[in-house]
């Protein structure tokens, strides 16, 4: 027996003199109908297909006590103003945890140490989920782990600025409560995402940089380092070498091989695809490169929780040999990381420039609340970064249903997830 509905109920909260008490149901229900069919088995050997019968329902008993609010948009009336009512499911959800740990040419000898550390992060993560807490600390304690393991970049041992420096970026985002926060540029936090979590939940902005980030982090209770503390002496020896190649004007070709050229490519030097006579789309990409190539990459998280909300998390120590003050994809809303309960959580990597101009991350998430399965909306979202851009990169992606999606167009890309199932991880999909 199947029930369909004519049409969605509507709720809306208003405000303003002539409107209804907060919370009164305004459009009428009390003339909603259902159709039902019934599927009849097999009489005699003929089919009876179906039999079609009409009843009448009361809506408005039947919805009174759920709680779900959902606002006419057709609505002329005086703005809702409950914009900021948490959007939550009931809890009946099964927990569930993605995490990456880069997208790129990972070389042989440092694929365990990616499996290992993604594992880590899951264990961290996961441990939150399966005691009811909240996906939002499940995603910082995941990236907070990734963070202080230098085989990734986030945090220390993340790449170094062309003058030497690590700068680190990240966000986090509440998909129920659609709340934010960013830090950029930051060169004294051991951990920006916990600094981001402090701008989510402390401040009325979204977004902090540079000083300004650490002054805030500072203000509440985080312990300011000096930016040698985040420096590897293995990231000094492929500075120099970038710097080198740069100089010779060899361009980067790290995450992806031979790429479409765009007005910001990579400002990293390594040898061109003709060079080494290998395959853009080859998993031994890695192979015969000098170190320098052997690049690591951005860190994310994403999560759903037993309560149906969703966060995401994004981290990084940027472009090796970058500028200064240069700003990529992974802390940027929309771009890098975004999360939404009426639509997905996602987190991407790879080469920031391109998932910028597509604001890639929204662009993916959009898909899904438009009915895409996440799968094939994480699929997709590659597909346009490369055919639109050039671009090459990786993405998780997360529905409120708790289908997922991974997908990345570069050789390689450090994955994890953890369901009440189990933990599993890779380097491919």
């Amino acid at each position: 027996m199947g029930i369909a509905p004519f049409s969605y109920i509507q709720f809306r909260r208003t405000c303003g003199s002539g409107t209804k008490s907060s919370g009164e149901i305004l459009t009428p229900l009390s003339s909603r109908f259902a159709l039902v069919v019934l599927r009849l088995p097999d009489c005699h050997g003929i089919q009876c297909n179906c039999r079609r019968v009409i009843f009448f329902f009361v809506f408005s008993h039947l919805y009174r006590p759920t709680r779900l609010l959902l606002f006419d948009i057709h609505s002329r009336s005086s703005p809702p103003c409950s914009t900021m009512i948490p959007v939550t499911t009931p809890a009946t959800r099964d927990p569930t945890l993605l995490v990456h740990g880069g997208a790129w040419a990972i070389p042989a000898d440092a694929a365990a140490a990616h499996e290992s550390g993604v594992r880590a992060a899951l264990e961290a993560g996961y441990a939150i989920l399966s005691l009811g807490g909240s996906a939002l600390d499940a995603v910082q304690a995941a990236v907070t782990v990734l963070e202080d393991d230098p085989t990734f970049d986030a945090g220390r041992g993340s790449f170094l600025t062309s003058d030497g420096r690590v700068q680190l970026d990240a966000l986090l985002m509440d998909g129920g409560r659609m709340k934010a926060g960013g830090v950029a540029c930051v060169e004294r936090l051991r951990n920006p995402i916990q600094a981001a979590r402090l701008v989510l939940e402390e401040s009325p902005h979204v977004y902090f940089v540079a000083e300004g980030a650490e002054r805030f982090a500072a203000a509440h209770g985080m312990a300011l380092i000096d930016n040698a503390d985040l420096v590897l002496p293995r990231e000094r020896d492929r500075l120099a070498q970038a710097q080198a190649r740069q100089s010779a004007g060899l361009a980067d070709e790290t995450f992806s091989g031979q790429i479409l050229r765009d007005d910001k490519d990579p400002e990293t030097a390594a040898l061109s695809n003709e060079s080494r006579g290998k395959s853009a789309n080859s998993t031994t990409h890695a192979e015969g490169l000098p170190p320098s190539a052997k690049d690591h990459d951005t860190v994310g998280a994403v999560a759903l929780d037993g309560h149906g909300n969703l966060a995401a998390a994004t981290s990084t120590g940027g472009t090796l040999n970058k500028t200064p003050g240069r700003v990529g994809d992974s802390s940027l809303i929309g771009c890098g990381c975004y999360a939404d309960n009426l639509a997905a959580a996602v987190s991407l990597t790879g080469w920031g420039e391109p998932i910028m101009k597509l604001v890639l991350g929204k662009w993916a998430t959009d898909r899904v609340a438009a009915g895409s399965a996440p799968e094939i909306a994480a699929r997709e979202a590659i597909s346009y970064l490369y055919n639109r851009l050039g671009g090459h990169g990786g993405i998780i992606l997360l529905g409120p249903d708790g289908r997922f999606g991974l997908a990345h167009n570069t050789p390689a890309m450090a994955w994890g997830i953890a369901t009440p199932g189990g933990l599993q991880t890779g380097l491919t999909i």
